[in-house]
């Protein structure tokens, strides 16, 4: 069995990761820490896991807590995965970074978004961007995971064959975004209140989102040229699950049928990526707590622009689901282990 710790398991990405080791036929929870919940059995913070989950909440030992295990899941903000990573490191161990310190591969992008000092860029070098599908050789060998944001994933994944395959021009793209509010976080916050959410629609963090280096940064390796992106996020009142609407300049005129097959062949086999036939479009409660990613296409002639949409849980592939499937692929098991089964409707 694979020994698992989890660092920060009491926020909302922390307990999905509880929530789908709990039934992983080949890994073991060894330990969850919480600065706010010490001493508390982890039941009790999420009472749905109750009778599935005996685990009391640790103060953070990380020493030890190492030594325990195999792999350390680090779901905290950013800037907190930096001295565990060292520590993880230095004893041989691997680790898998749900937060954003190992996911940009210049310091100095990462400083200038994120605005902390980064003080551990001698292992950015080693760490590898977890998207699954797109990085499983390097994933496989890799000491330092970091698993993508959810709006990334989702863009990545949109984008990914259109790129690789020259079709569309990089400069035009657009990225219109709506995220249920999970993906804000536990911690209170006023603009995530019932009254301030529900029947409201609202963007946020327009041209400056922190997203937005680490979509580029992905897309520019699979263009091989720099892109630039225009993204807007909105939030909307629901509590999972991610749309991404991509728009993107082709090259030359083509049919939905033919940029399915481009989409169907570029993803075959990918055991968490479905897409979907021409004339039927992905809906967020089709992925509802499930690690699947639903890509439609369609191509808009009178403008001759590509225009896909991406949908999935933010919590589950955007977040804690792709973290074991990268866990899965490090060690060795079976891909999907731990996560097969379709979401949960209505």
């Amino acid at each position: 069995m694979i020994k698992v710790g989890i660092i920060g398991a009491t926020g909302y990405t922390g307990a999905e990761l509880v929530r789908l080791l709990s039934r992983h036929p080949g890994a073991a929870v060894t330990a969850v820490t919480s600065r706010s919940y010490p001493g508390e059995p982890f039941w009790r913070v999420y009472p749905h896991l109750k009778g599935h989950v005996e685990l009391v909440c640790e103060d953070l030992d990380l020493p030890a807590l190492v030594d325990r295990c195999d792999v350390i899941f680090t779901a905290l903000p950013h800037g907190h995965a930096m001295d565990v990573a060292r520590e993880v490191v230095r004893r041989e161990k691997r680790l898998i970074d749900l937060g954003a310190d190992f996911r940009l591969q210049d310091p100095a992008v990462y400083e200038k978004w994120y605005g902390v000092t980064h003080t551990a860029a001698s292992l950015l070098p080693g760490a590898v961007y977890g998207l699954s599908e797109l990085h499983r050789d390097r994933i496989r060998e890799a000491r330092i995971v970091a698993n993508p944001g959810c709006y990334p994933t989702a863009t990545i994944l949109a984008l990914a064959p259109l790129l690789c395959r020259g079709l569309v021009d990089p400069a035009g793209i657009i990225i219109d975004a709506k995220s249920g509010v999970s993906g804000a976080g536990r911690r209170l916050d006023l603009r995530a209140h019932f009254s301030e959410v529900n029947e409201n629609v609202r963007a946020y963090a327009v041209a400056c989102h922190r997203h937005t280096p680490e979509i580029e940064q992905a897309l520019s390796a699979l263009a091989q040229r720099p892109v630039r992106v225009s993204f807007t996020p909105h939030l909307i009142p629901m509590t999972r699950g991610i749309l991404v609407t991509v728009y993107a300049p082709l090259h030359e005129e083509m049919t939905t049928g033919e940029l399915l097959k481009v989409y169907s062949a570029f993803y075959e086999g990918e055991p968490f990526v479905r897409i979907l036939p021409e004339g039927v479009l992905p809906q967020t409660k089709a992925v509802f707590g499930s690690n699947h990613c639903d890509i439609g296409v369609v191509a808009d002639a009178r403008t001759r622009r590509a225009v896909v949409l991406a949908v999935l849980d933010n919590l589950v592939k955007g977040a804690s689901g792709q973290a074991v499937q990268n866990m899965n692929i490090m060690f060795g098991v079976e891909e999907t282990a731990g996560l097969t089964g379709p979401g949960i409707y209505p």
